[in-house]
C-alpha cells in the first residue's frame, strides 16, 4: 500500500517538489530503485547516479535539487531522512510472546508474560526478562541477569551472571556480555588468575554487533551508556567506561579501564589503550592507535595510509634512516653556526 510522498513529507518535516500524490511503498538505491521506490544521497560522489535514477523520489539536500530528475524531498540530513522513512516502510516484525517448547527456563527465573523465549534458549535463576523483549534461538540469560523492557537478542547471545540491561537494547548474534576480563597477575613466570567480580551494566538504547564481547568488571562495573552504538567483532576490556551516544566501528580494541567521553566516534579497527581517558567529542579515524589521554575535543588520526608498494618499501627504508639523518642534520647545523 505504501504512503503518499504528502504524507511522508509531513513525517519529515521535509520540502516536496515533485508530485506529492505518488505512492511510495519501498526504500532502494538510486541505481537499483524504480517506481514506488525512494532513495536518497548523503553522499556527493553518487551524484551521478542521481542523475539517472528511476526512483518516484529522492531525499536530498537543497544543493542537489536541480540535479534531481524525480519528485524529491529536501532535508538538512538525508541520511537520517532516509532512516526514518526506511523504519516507516519497514517496520519491525510484532514480538511473539511465551516460550517455546524447547527453551528452558528456570522456575526462579522471572519472565515477563508478553516476552518470547525461542527454541534452544536458555534463562537461568533470578534472571529477569522484561515486557515484549524477544530472545532468540541459542540465547543463554545466565543466573541473576536482567533484560529491560522492549529488548531484542538475537541467536546465540550470551548475558553471563549479574549483568544489567537497560530497555530497548538491540543484540546482534553470537554477542557476548560479561565474560571474565583479562586479568592475571605473575607468581615468578606464572601466571595466576585475579578473579573478576564486577559485572556490566548497559544502559537504554544501546546496539551491540555481531560477535562483540564486553568483558565484567575486576572489581566495580564495566559500564556502557545509553544510546551507545557499537558495530561487529568489538572487544572491550573490564572496566571500561564508554560516554552516551558514542558510536563505534568494527574491529576496534578497548583495553581495561579505559574512558571513553559522549558522542565520541570510532574508526574501524582502531585500539585504545588501558587506563587512560578520552573526553566528550573525540573523532578518531580508522586504524588509530591511542597510548595516551586525549584531553581535547577534535578530530585525531594515526597509521600510515596505503601505498603502491615500491613506494612504500622505499619509504620504510628511509623511515629506518631518521634517527641517523637528524643526527647528520643537527651536527651539520651546529658547524655551521660555528662557522
Amino acid at each position: 500500500m505504501g504512503y503518499s510522498l504528502r504524507d511522508i513529507a509531513e513525517e519529515l518535516g521535509a520540502q516536496v517538489h515533485g508530485d506529492e500524490n505518488c505512492r511510495i511503498d519501498h526504500v532502494a538505491t538510486l541505481a537499483g530503485a524504480g517506481p514506488g521506490g525512494i532513495s536518497f544521497l548523503a553522499n556527493r560522489r553518487y551524484r551521478p547516479q542521481l542523475l539517472t535514477t528511476r526512483a518516484s523520489a529522492v531525499i536530498l539536500e537543497a544543493e542537489f535539487l536541480s540535479s534531481c530528475p524525480v519528485a524529491a524531498l529536501v532535508v538538512s540530513n538525508p541520511y537520517l531522512g532516509y532512516a526514518r522513512v526506511a523504519g516507516l516502510l519497514v517496520p519491525e516484525q510484532p514480538v511473539l510472546a511465551g516460550v517455546h517448547p524447547s527453551a528452558y527456563v528456570s522456575d526462579r527465573a522471572t519472565v515477563d508474560a508478553s516476552a518470547w523465549i525461542g527454541p534452544q534458549a536458555v534463562v537461568e535463576g533470578q534472571a529477569r526478562v522484561g515486557a515484549r523483549s524477544h530472545i532468540g534461538p541459542g540465547c543463554v540469560i545466565d543466573r541473576g541477569a536482567t533484560i529491560g523492557d522492549d529488548c531484542t537478542l538475537k541467536a546465540n547471545v550470551t548475558i553471563c551472571h549479574d549483568v544489567r540491561i537497560g530497555d530497548r537494547a538491540l543484540l546482534h548474534p553470537g554477542v557476548v556480555i560479561g565474560a571474565d576480563g583479562f586479568g592475571i597477575a605473575n607468581d615468578g613466570g606464572v601466571w595466576v588468575k585475579v578473579p573478576q567480580l564486577g559485572a556490566v551494566v548497559i544502559a537504554d538504547d544501546v546496539e551491540i554487533g555481531a560477535n562483540t564481547t564486553i568483558d565484567r568488571g575486576a572489581l566495580a562495573d564495566t559500564v556502557i551508556e545509553e544510546g551507545v552504538k557499537l558495530d561487529n567483532l568489538i572487544q572491550i576490556g573490564h572496566n571500561v567506561r564508554i560516554g552516551a551516544h558514542t558510536a563505534i566501528a568494527a574491529g576496534v580494541a578497548i583495553g581495561g579501564s579505559a574512558t571513553i567521553g559522549k558522542r565520541c566516534t570510532i574508526g574501524g579497527a582502531a585500539s585504545v589503550a588501558g587506563h587512560l581517558e578520552i573526553v566528550d567529542d573525540v573523532h578518531l579515524t580508522a586504524t588509530s592507535a591511542v597510548p595516551k589521554s586525549i584531553t581535547e575535543p577534535g578530530l585525531y588520526s594515526s597509521g600510515m595510509p596505503i601505498q603502491d608498494n615500491r613506494t612504500w618499501r622505499r619509504n620504510v627504508v628511509r623511515m629506518r634512516q631518521l634517527d641517523e639523518m637528524a643526527k647528520r642534520l643537527k651536527d651539520l647545523e651546529k658547524r655551521l653556526d660555528e662557522g
